[in-house]
């Protein structure tokens, strides 16, 4: 049994396969999702889990070297989380980030409920 970090299998077992370049995405419940194994959905109820829960648990387990967000979250609640967890994003339209669904090796759907709380994150490398 795992002692700590992230116990979902399916996402342990997609971040193992990471490499560098790799594109992860964290989405909220209302992203209209591809039809991909790439997706997990661990959305419950209504905000649970968050978007800020899923996004601090994930970059515990992976090395980012970048990340992008809607432009429309620029000035948001949205930002404020990415930012408070160490990012810089990047800005594209809403619709652009949507584009990056299809390049995600994993996408994970919270059960977050605020406006384009929405983030693709860019793995980078530990050496």
């Amino acid at each position: 049994m795992k002692k700590s970090g992230l116990l979902n299998g399916p996402i342990n077992a997609r971040l193992a396969t990471l490499g560098h370049g790799h594109l992860v995405m964290i989405t909220d419940c209302g992203m209209p999702l591809p039809e991909s194994a790439a997706v997990v959905d661990l959305a419950l109820v209504k905000g649970t889990p968050t978007f800020a829960e899923v996004l601090r648990a994930v970059m515990a387990d992976i090395e980012i070297e970048g990340s992008v967000i809607a432009s429309e979250a620029s000035g948001t609640v949205v930002e404020d989380v990415v930012r408070g967890e160490g990012l810089s994003p990047g800005f594209v339209s809403h619709q652009e980030l949507k584009s990056l669904l299809e390049e995600a090796r994993l996408i994970i759907r919270t059960g977050e409920a605020t406006s384009y709380a929405n983030a693709a994150l860019r793995c980078g490398v530990t050496f």
